[in-house]
């Protein structure tokens, strides 16, 4: 009876009654498991010079990150997980915009975080593969782990267009799956057809920039990146400099 008596008066202590909080702790807990799973994928193709990994299985891993990150906090935050998607919410005006900033600020929060972790969990590896030199470019380069970077054929003006048309199909997508006029998705199962959306995006849509298809997915790893040495040049990218 005390035990319990104790872990009664704990989960009192614990919980948490402000709503915004709530849905601002789930909402990263959400998008670090959607970000951790997305990267570590891509660090363990990468670092293994593809023998323990490939891109159809990043894209897998990313596709089933997505699921994960819904089941985990659907229920509280929408887990939304991108701050595009929050934006279209608003503009369907189910999501109050107001909200908004705080939303994009915790996603961006969380996939920093994220990259914090990969960097940690594959930090022998990443040292090992690039031969102790953290860099943008060339055949060891090992940035391409945490952020995405167009082909060395893709212009500014065709990367931009790349990524309005990949993630307007994702949240047209998404938004036909969620309307309860449509043919319906058995409930529960809304995150594994999510999913799917994701996958069949990423394997018909990746590669002129890598199908980021979130603005915090790319942003967060990408300033983790610049802060831990790899330096200034992640925010740069000329032709001709890719893995060789």
């Amino acid at each position: 009876m005390g035990t319990a008596s104790c872990l009664t008066r704990a989960r009192g202590l614990l919980r948490i009654r402000n709503q915004l909080v709530r849905e601002c702790l789930a909402e990263l807990l959400s998008t670090f498991v959607l970000i951790i799973i997305t990267l570590s994928s891509s660090a363990q193709k990468v670092t293994s010079s593809e023998t323990k990994g490939n891109l159809l299985t990043s894209y897998f891993a990313g596709a089933l990150a997505v699921m994960v990150g819904i089941y985990t906090a659907g229920g509280i935050s929408g887990a939304h997980m991108n701050p595009a998607f929050s934006f279209a919410m608003c503009l369907m005006e189910q999501f109050p915009w107001w909200k908004f900033p705080i939303f994009m600020v915790v996603q961006t929060l969380a996939s920093f975080i994220s990259a914090g972790a990969v960097y940690i969990l594959y930090y022998d590896a990443i040292w090992y593969y690039s031969n102790g030199t953290l860099t943008v470019s060339g055949p060891r380069e090992t940035a391409s782990i945490f952020a995405t970077y167009p082909a060395d054929y893709v212009s500014v003006a065709n990367g931009f267009l790349d990524q309005v048309i990949g993630t307007g199909v994702l949240m047209v997508g998404i938004m036909g799956i969620m309307d309860n006029r449509n043919k319906g998705v058995p409930k529960g199962l809304e995150p594994v057809v999510v999913a799917l959306l994701v996958l069949s995006i990423e394997c018909s849509m990746g590669s002129n920039c890598g199908c980021p298809l979130n603005p915090a997915r790319d942003i967060g790893p990408r300033l983790f990146t610049y802060v831990a040495g790899w330096g200034p040049e992640v925010f740069r990218w000329e032709k001709g400099r890719g893995r060789g």
